[in-house]
């Protein structure tokens, strides 16, 4: 299954599929198939999500000026 990313409303960014992650030291943090993690930058659980993106009032939604505007072709599209 193809891993797939997806910045929720207000809230983390949402990671579906056979993922691993690791420290940059390469220390194996978790493996899985389902992580919510931090975008609000708040979280005592990083790099996971604790919910407090919502005690804090995060707001980021698609077309805000916090969201990344550029076109992104995925890496198997003809260019």
């Amino acid at each position: 299954m193809a891993v797939r990313i997806t910045p929720s409303v207000n809230g983390p960014n949402l990671v579906v599929g056979d993922v691993e992650l690791v420290w940059p030291s390469g220390h194996r943090i978790a493996a899985g198939e389902k992580f919510a993690l931090c975008r609000c930058g708040h979280s005592n659980d990083k790099p996971f999500c604790d919910g407090t993106h919502a005690k804090i009032g995060f707001k980021s939604v698609e077309g805000d000026e916090t969201a990344h505007h550029e076109p992104v072709n995925p890496p198997d599209a003809a260019t």
